[in-house]
């Protein structure tokens, strides 16, 4: 009788360790980074430009590291991400002024190019699609320790001793993170038996006209990138702006807003292999809507309410729609997209969409200055219910024929996340 394998391969479970490391970090400083700007001396509109201009350096890099992961491998673009990503960190920590934190959010704008798109390609391809929900469920729920651990962390170092001494210690953490990566990298470049081609344009220019192809086709993958922009507009205007509603409207402290992120974690760790297991069972638009509803809910309730408790509560529900909609997004693009393709194509997506969305947070600081703290919160609420109707209609893929191509192949029908930290690095 021989044994089943384990539905994580040995390589997942050591790098799945080196992002759980690196993102405690990333979830430390990452609600509490608009009041850190605030502090270095910016004020509402000045932060919205800085998340702005913030979000030109991932479309920089997001191509390139989805393409180089398909180019070089998967733990190699890792590591090389991760090399900037602590320099990004060592930048934050010793910042003198809000503008010099652009420059550390190019490092970690690279690593999150390059690792994210690596890592969740990686885990398609240590996966059968069968069990690619769940798989993609047991990553996310070990992952999520990060929010539990960090938001609490973060904003405990940031009340007791201040924002760089956070810093520093997540530097420690991606330092860690960064050590595991190249060692990964170094051991399986030795282990090759066939040279790996050197990258070329040749090979960028094709692979990006594959994915233009793909999304133009009118296939799964055209209504995703549709239903996608649409989120990434509404919900790049309020990001940013959650930290600063929390803690200069309802006048919440740094402690108690990593605590309501570290909720929202924790529903969504309890949850998310349940909706990996209803991915694989009642398909992945199920999850999705589901989860998009219960992400509506939550925004509406903190939208009216001040007393924290009920504020968990909102969290809670947000949690809870993420661990619903992360494992089934996952599956449902592993699938449309060929494997060969997958780290160019989480690239081309977010780079297009990251275009598109650029203006969206300073929209967003204009709304809350212009009208009242509340309106931009609202966007994505009436957008959100807009698009659950296409969601349900267009998600839905075809069933497999005896003439249905291999996931390693092109898919039939023309057709397409990210772990380190909301934006995996």
């Amino acid at each position: 009788m021989t044994s089943k394998a384990p539905l994580l391969s040995r390589t997942v479970v050591i790098l799945l360790i080196s992002m759980i490391a690196a993102n405690i970090g990333g979830n430390m400083f990452g609600p509490l980074m608009p009041l850190y700007v605030q502090q270095l001396g910016a004020d509402i509109e000045q932060i919205g430009l800085f998340f702005t201009l913030g979000m030109i350096a991932p479309l920089l890099f997001q191509i390139l590291g989805g393409w180089l992961s398909d180019a070089i491998g998967r733990v190699q673009a890792m590591a090389i991400g991760s090399i900037a990503g602590l320099a990004g960190y060592i930048v934050f920590t010793v910042a003198p002024s809000w503008g010099w934190l652009l420059l550390g959010m190019v490092g970690l704008s690279m690593a999150s190019s390059f690792v994210g798109p690596s890592f969740q390609a990686l885990v398609a391809e240590e996966s059968t699609e069968e069990t690619r929900g769940r798989v993609f469920g047991m990553v996310q729920t070990a992952f999520l320790i990060v929010g539990v651990i960090g938001g609490p962390l973060g904003g405990f170092l940031a009340d007791k001793w201040g924002f760089r001494w956070m810093f520093a210690v997540a530097a420690v953490l991606y330092a860690i993170a960064t050590v595991i990566r190249l060692s990964m990298a170094r051991k399986l470049r030795q282990q090759a038996t066939a040279p790996t081609p050197a990258p070329s344009f040749k090979h960028l220019k094709a692979s990006l006209a594959t994915i233009a192809g793909l999304i133009v086709g009118g296939g799964v993958i055209t209504w995703i990138f549709l239903s996608d922009g649409v989120s990434d507009v509404s919900f790049s205007m309020i990001g940013n702006l959650i930290p600063l509603y929390f803690n200069n409207i309802i006048g919440i402290s740094k402690t108690q807003l990593g605590i309501l992120f570290s909720v929202a974690s924790l529903a969504t760790m309890l949850l998310t292999t349940l909706g990996g297991a209803l991915s694989d069972r009642a398909g992945e638009r199920v999850g999705i809507v589901l989860g998009n509803l219960l992400i509506g809910g939550g925004i509406l309730l903190m939208l009216n309410v001040t007393a924290y408790p009920l504020l968990i509560v909102a969290w809670a529900l947000f949690g809870m729609g993420q661990a619903l909609t992360g494992p089934a997004y996952n599956s449902l693009i592993s699938k449309v997209v060929p494997n060969k393709l997958r780290g160019t194509a989480f690239g081309f997506f977010s780079t297009s969409l990251g275009i598109v969305s650029l203006p969206s947070p300073y929209i967003g600081t204009w709304l809350w200055q212009r009208f009242s703290p509340r309106t931009p919160f609202y966007v994505p609420l009436v957008a959100m219910t807009l698009m659950l109707p296409v969601i349900w209609v267009k998600f839905k893929l075809p069933k497999p024929g005896p003439s249905a191509e291999t996931p390693s192949s092109p898919p039939v029908e023309p057709a397409a996340f990210q772990p380190e930290g909301a934006s995996p690095d």
